[in-house]
């Protein structure tokens, strides 16, 4: 593959890992971020998450939801996934920390309000007509992740200009849209790679996916 491409979404568990895992087994080169303070996930109430520092590995946050209450976890799907992200990776990685892991081709976001946000932001945020580009592309995942994950792009002390691609596509945070979102990811990623140019062609890319699934997709372009 000749991009690279990460992942996010706020806590680096749900669809974020769910493509993650999907691009690692088509060979992919992919990592996967969070952007919020800590990492949650669902706990017996709305008002009870369980709430872990990012670097805690899956396998204690596994172990600790089971000894905890294992019925819940295992029938509202955290156990399971919990497992599968395990098999990933070791932990939940911060996009605010990733600096040292070099830049990313593409980022994917799943939540088109955080999009709009960013290009509202256009005082701190640029964007630039495709043909201006190098080949470089960024696609994020979910409510926060864009917007904190593009200002902490043009907030590193290093300027790489690189270009990055940013795609927004709307999946709702549950493991059942996960999964569809993450085919979704995998399929647009496979159109961008065959391509020679994806500054030439991601228009036709584009129009095409959202003809075929008859979803709105919201994409801009950004440097590190």
């Amino acid at each position: 593959m000749k991009l690279r491409y990460a992942m996010v979404c706020s806590s680096n568990q749900n669809r974020s890992m769910e493509a993650h895992s999907l691009l690692k087994r088509h060979g992919f080169d992919v990592s996967s971020y969070g952007t919020g303070a800590h990492v949650k996930l669902p706990g017996p109430s709305l008002r009870e998450p369980n709430v872990y520092d990012f670097g805690t590995p899956y396998k204690q946050m596994f172990d600790d939801l089971r000894r905890k209450d294992p019925e819940l976890y295992k029938r509202n799907g955290i156990l399971p996934m919990l497992k599968r992200n395990s098999g990933v990776k070791l932990a939940p990685q911060r996009w605010q920390d990733n600096a040292a892991d070099g830049s990313f081709n593409v980022v994917f976001t799943f939540e088109e309000k955080v999009f709009d946000m960013v290009l509202e932001d256009n005082n701190e945020f640029c964007s630039y007509p495709v043909h201006m580009l190098g080949n470089y592309s960024l696609l994020a995942i979910d409510e926060k992740s864009l917007l904190i994950g593009i200002s902490y792009l043009h907030n590193r002390d290093h300027v790489l200009l690189k270009s990055v691609l940013v795609i927004n596509l709307e999946v709702k945070d549950n493991h059942e849209e996960a999964a569809v979102g993450g085919q979704l990811t995998l399929e647009l990623c496979q159109k961008i790679e065959a391509v020679e140019s994806w500054e030439d062609s991601i228009d036709d890319i584009i129009t095409a996916f959202e003809t075929k699934h008859r979803r709105k997709l919201v994409y801009s372009i950004s440097f590190y």
